[in-house]
């Protein structure tokens, strides 16, 4: 079934049909470039993965990636979007999904990502970052309880 990669309030669609059935990365709505500069302000122009600064010069251009692969997520699930340099958003495009199921430790940067996540596809809770930080061991436990059906501490 093929979908629009965004659309507007008044149900139109920013982007283009992609006969996949994946959304489109190739139009962003209006509002993309400030929601990017925010995400980026954040983030300290640093890369959340290995911490390298915006530099244009060394390849390390900081990009915005979807973390669900849907572009037209909401702004509010801020554990979507990952400020990445484009040699980490290279690294891990295509391997880094969260709707893949993971049952395994996740990588410290992507902890927060990932448990923030969790708490919105097994909770339905939107919580803030600092929410989720503050109750990240228990949301990270909520994948593995739900694909492995325990505890993966209890299984050794």
């Amino acid at each position: 079934m093929a979908r629009y990669s965004w659309r507007d309030p008044t149900g139109g669609a920013y982007g283009c049909l992609n006969p996949m059935g994946r959304k489109s990365t190739g139009q962003y709505p209006p509002e993309w470039p400030e929601f990017a500069r925010q995400l980026k302000d954040e983030a300290g122009w640093k890369c959340i993965r290995c911490g390298h600064p915006h530099d244009l010069p060394s390849g390390h251009v900081l990009t915005v990636h979807h973390a669900t692969l849907a572009k037209d997520e909401p702004f509010e699930h801020w554990w979507a979007f990952l400020v990445l340099c484009q040699r980490c958003h290279l690294r891990i495009q295509g391997k880094v999904d969260l709707d893949r199921p993971w049952v395994w430790q996740h990588t410290p940067w992507f902890r927060p990502y990932a448990a923030g996540f969790y708490a919105f596809k097994y909770l339905g809770l939107t919580l803030t970052r600092e929410e989720t930080m503050n109750r990240i061991d228990e949301l990270l436990l909520l994948e593995a309880q739900v694909v492995i059906g325990r505890d993966p501490v209890a299984l050794g």
